[in-house]
């Protein structure tokens, strides 16, 4: 069975984004946002929650569009309401055997964009596999968290570990 990978850029202090959903601090080029890119280009699924979705539309996604093109895209949300959806955007009602039943159709690793509400929903779940940190050299102090308001505690093991030159590090982890 394909695994679902949280693949996703973080603080030091662990915000995926800071005050205002601000990314601005984040590294946004160079050789480990290049590799990230590459990366996802191994992805044929995606899921991501509401407010991930959204945010792309500060960056010209077209309501209904896929952010990712060569993926199909599942997007949970109890209110989301679209029209004129993409053949490959779907929207889902928050539901764990929704998650499993794409997993085990997934033809590819799923990769988990966010946010941080929906990936501490995933966790408390016990549905992420991997979490591949885009490590930024940061402190942000509030925002909005790696895993939402989850309380659930995991061990990981750390299996790679990749440096930039401008500090941004990739941080692969699989659970224990």
């Amino acid at each position: 069975m394909k695994q679902i990978i949280y693949y996703v850029a973080s603080s030091l202090d662990g915000f995926i984004a800071g005050k205002n959903d601000d990314i601005s601090q984040f590294i946004l080029q160079g050789e480990g946002v290049e590799k990230y890119q590459s990366d996802l280009s191994k992805f044929e699924t995606v899921i991501m929650g509401r407010k991930t979705y959204e945010f792309g539309y500060k960056f010209g996604l077209e309501p209904g569009q896929p952010a990712y093109p060569n993926m199909e895209h599942h997007i949970f949300s109890e209110s989301m309401q679209l029209e004129n959806l993409a053949d490959n955007v779907h929207i889902e009602k928050m539901s764990i055997d929704r998650v499993k039943k794409i997993k085990e159709a997934a033809k590819t690793d799923i990769y988990l964009c966010g946010g941080g509400e929906f990936a501490g929903w995933l966790l408390d779940h016990d549905l992420i596999d991997q979490l591949k940190l885009k490590l930024n050299p940061i402190i942000l102090a509030e925002g909005t968290r790696l895993f939402g308001n989850s309380n659930t505690a995991t061990r990981w093991n750390l299996i790679k570990s990749e440096v930039f030159h401008d500090g941004l590090q990739i941080l692969t982890y699989n659970k224990q």
